[in-house]
């Protein structure tokens, strides 16, 4: 039992207390930035702004815009290529937001 007291066993009690309110105000801070996250709304877009995805921060499409102008019966394959663009660009900007917002541990 020497030994155990000479080292101070694991840090004592206070300094136990104290790391798990730091851990606990940590994990709210936390929880208020996913929600924050999860509530903000950003919008992706191509073809300079003909096709629009607005998505939230938990990666949920929420809507897709289309302009007419956009629509070639012709040629699905451009507007489902503008589309697929709209996505990603919508998808890299919740990818730097969380980044941003979350540092390290902001990965979904």
């Amino acid at each position: 039992m020497a030994g155990y007291n000479k080292f101070g066993g694991f840090g004592g009690g206070a300094n136990m207390q104290n790391l798990m309110r730091q851990a606990q105000k940590m994990q709210a801070e936390m929880q208020k930035k996913q929600e924050e996250l999860a509530n903000t709304e950003l919008i992706g877009a191509s073809g300079g702004g003909m096709v629009e995805v607005v998505i939230t921060g938990k990666n949920e499409i929420k809507s897709v815009r289309i302009k007419k102008e956009a629509v070639d019966p012709d040629d699905v394959e451009m507007l489902e290529d503008l589309i697929m663009a709209a996505i990603n660009d919508a998808q890299a900007k919740v990818a730097q937001l969380s980044k941003d917002t979350m540092g390290p541990m902001g990965a979904f």
